[in-house]
């Protein structure tokens, strides 16, 4: 048999393609996105902060134009009720820093004694002991001799001379203005410019969705204008509901903080509500703070330890306990992708990304949902599967893996009876096999391999009662960022799934 020629059983692999123009013209536009918002981030970012915040006042417009009120006057009384929230919350912060400022001189013996302690008990043992390693490769006194002869004037600063310290320069007013006022005006521009934005955003929210319905499919408008409405309210009430947990979880952070005695405890408080938009350390991060004022203020180690078992005690019972049973079991995102994105948007948009990483990636992964262009972005992104259980079956059945087939099995049936998951799942896996055998794209081998590992498969079921499971208890509706839909199903197929039997036979 000549090398072109192959057997009807052998699988046959075709040559990998050049790219296509419409993929290569894909990645190359996915590159210029990428470098516009680097290069252009200074105007990307206020414009994300500000759609990201008319998705949480969008619920406020509404409730007030329940109460009668016109849809102008209502989205500009929000704007200006969330600017003076804002403005309050950084009176309190800036206020808490000044006091902090002015007390950390009195703190400062405290904290030369807990620095001299930790190196002593660290890095002072291991000085202590290479030295002693030294003194006895050396011979022990010539060590000493060496270390006596070191003189220590080497080691103490030079005594200033009467020219050696430059003339101070007056501060000019332009000067001044520079120095303390620059720092503080850019905030306050970008701050500005946000809310601008979100007025306008508010003001001309049916102008906007239009023109977002007329790019992303007007020719179906029905299916275009339930997937946006419902998307802008799942993301309006996700976010919201993150601003409140996190705000509530900074609300407890700060009052435990006062009552152990921790200094400026509203300051600590809101760095963790605002941490706490980064996933999974954001916590762990803004806790590292007050744990060194905590040790900078007690002489001891009490205060200290009582502001790590707040955050010990508050994060798992906020992340474990109260998120679940707020959102659900699902917000959409798997954790890889979050890593991912957050690693992402960090290296795009520096700190800022760092906190807006999350809610980023959920917009994405609602446009991947409902624009066909951008599916592969809830692929990439998205939790939900990216294969039907059918499939899965059959691609675990191909791979030899028939552990991981039977662990699938034992979670399907948690929910369905033993008849069912092989009416609708086993079944048509079979079936995509027969095809694939029908075509010549797998070898009999391998089809045995197959047949015996669904045997075995029905070996290892065999104990379970062909009933269908009761329902769990009553549980909080799971927060997902798609419309409500009905189980994907199987890969559809012509005719009906082959028996065991009958794919016994094809084997």
């Amino acid at each position: 048999m000549s090398d072109n020629e192959s057997s009807p059983g052998d699988a046959r692999v075709s040559a990998a393609e050049m790219p296509s123009l419409s993929g290569l013209l894909s990645l190359a536009i996915a590159v210029v996105v990428v470098a516009a918002l680097y290069l252009a981030r200074d105007l990307f970012v206020p414009f994300t902060l500000a759609v990201l915040l008319s998705f949480v006042l969008a619920p406020f417009v509404r409730i007030l134009r329940w109460a009668r009120l016109p849809h102008q006057p209502a989205a500009v009384i929000a704007v200006l009720l969330a600017l003076a929230v804002i403005l309050a919350v950084g009176g309190v912060i800036g206020t808490q820093i000044a006091s902090l400022a002015e007390d950390l001189p009195r703190y400062e013996t405290t904290i030369r004694q807990k620095v001299d302690t930790v190196r002593s008990v660290t890095i002072g043992r291991i000085t202590g002991f290479l030295e002693h390693i030294d003194e006895v490769r050396t011979g022990g006194s010539d060590g000493a001799r060496a270390r006596t002869q070191q003189s220590p004037r080497a080691s103490a600063p030079p005594a200033a001379g009467n020219g050696g310290t430059p003339a101070s320069v007056a501060a000019t007013p332009l000067t001044f203005l520079e120095k303390f006022l620059s720092p503080v005006l850019s905030p306050i521009a970008t701050l500005g410019i946000v809310f601008v934005i979100v007025l306008f955003i508010l003001l001309q929210q049916d102008d906007l969705r239009d023109r977002f319905i007329r790019l992303a499919g007007a020719r179906d408008l029905h299916r275009t204008t339930v997937a946006l409405s419902e998307a802008v309210s799942r993301l309006s009430t996700y976010f919201l509901m993150q601003l409140a947990l996190n705000s509530a979880f900074g609300v407890v952070i700060a009052i435990g903080l006062y009552f152990i005695g921790v200094p400026s405890p509203v300051l600590w408080g809101a760095v963790a509500g605002l941490f706490r938009f980064i996933p999974y350390v954001g916590a762990w991060i803004a806790a590292a703070l007050p744990l060194i004022v905590a040790a900078a203020v007690d002489p001891g180690w009490s205060m200290f330890a009582w502001t790590l078992a707040l955050f010990v005690a508050t994060e798992p019972i906020m992340g474990q306990l109260i998120e679940p049973l707020v959102y659900g079991h699902s917000t959409g995102l798997t954790p890889v992708s979050v890593v991912i994105a957050t690693i992402f948007w960090t290296w795009l948009w520096g700190p800022i990304g760092l906190i807006l990483a999350t809610p980023l990636t959920l917009c994405l992964v609602v446009l991947g949902r409902h624009v066909d262009r951008l599916e592969f972005l809830d692929v990439l992104l998205g939790d939900r599967p990216a294969l039907s259980p059918a499939e899965s079956f059959y691609q675990r059945m191909l791979a030899g893996d028939p552990d991981e087939v039977q662990d699938q099995a034992e979670l399907l049936l948690r929910t369905r009876a033993l008849s069912a998951y092989y009416d609708d799942i086993a079944l048509r896996g079979l079936k995509l096999a027969a095809d694939d055998a029908l075509r010549g794209l797998v070898n009999t081998p391998k089809l045995l391999h197959i047949r015996d590992s669904v045997q075995e498969l029905i070996d290892e079921l065999d104990e379970y009662d062909d009933a269908r499971p009761a329902p769990p208890k009553s549980a909080a509706k799971s927060l997902t960022l798609a419309p409500s839909e009905p189980p994907e199903s199987a890969a559809p197929s012509e005719g009906e799934a082959p028996t065991p039997g009958e794919f016994a036979h094809v084997g």
